[in-house]
């Protein structure tokens, strides 16, 4: 990160945020040689990381109306989920304030009445009653020293699966490391009917729970995903490769 120009550089309680540009790309920094987002302000809906492309790969599986994003970044999931299909009901929900003003700022964040944004902590969220029921919720819940801890909790699976719809679906990014944690699946598996995981280039192990057992077949899914690429406009293709079931 040490050809990239410094934008914008704040702190708050939880650590340092910055936000970097090298002409063609920005990055949300949390701490020193750190990546939690990058966006190719050319084309904002081709994510550049690796596990956020994983993380699309649920959609060979469903086609979302509605969809919660649960640790807003620079906002990589919502433009992609965007691109795929504008009229999603999108709801992000972000712990802090500083991150949300910066992904409007920096990031291109396509708002508009489809996009609620919402400034809480996600367990909080989760825990509050109201909420309507979604077809997917996506977990992407970072600090400064890796993944927040709640969100591989039982308590967090549990209320994540009471706020999906009978055939909805959880996608959680892991670390590598969760892949040996069998307390994890079996929260997971204790909501959830069907557990498939894929291991990321980058290191991240992403965990797509289904609600009700999937039919897809590995020829089909490589099909799915070819017109999904076109669609998407980036390449699915490695992250399939890494797919399959989590027993």
């Amino acid at each position: 990160m040490s050809e990239m120009k410094l934008l914008h550089e704040t702190q708050d309680a939880l650590g340092p945020i910055r936000v970097f540009d090298d002409g063609t790309a920005r990055v949300l920094s949390f701490g020193d040689n750190d990546e939690q987002s990058k966006l190719l302000k050319a084309a904002p809906h081709i994510p550049q990381h690796t596990y956020v492309q994983a993380m699309l790969l649920i959609l060979l599986f469903c086609r979302p109306k509605s969809a919660i994003v649960l640790g807003l970044g620079g906002g990589a999931l919502i433009h992609a989920l965007r691109r795929f299909d504008a009229g999603i009901k999108l709801s992000a929900v972000e712990l802090r304030e500083e991150v949300i003003a910066l992904a409007k700022r920096y990031f291109q964040l396509p708002l508009g009445k489809k996009l609620n944004i919402i400034h809480q902590d996600a367990n909080q969220f989760l825990s509050d009653a109201g909420h309507k029921k979604v077809d997917v919720i996506f977990a992407d819940m970072y600090v400064e020293k890796g993944i927040d801890k709640g969100q591989v909790s039982a308590r967090f699976i549990g209320h994540c699966a009471a706020l999906l719809k009978a055939d909805g679906h959880l996608v959680l990014n892991c670390w590598k490391e969760h892949s040996q944690d069998r307390e994890l699946l079996a929260h997971l598996q204790a909501h959830f009917k069907e557990v498939r995981a894929c291991l990321t280039g980058g290191g991240n192990w992403v965990v797509f729970a289904a609600k009700v057992p999937q039919d897809a077949t590995a020829s089909g899914l490589k099909a799915a995903a070819q017109d999904l690429s076109q669609q998407l406009d980036f390449v699915l293709g490695r992250s399939l490769t890494r797919f399959g079931p989590w027993e």
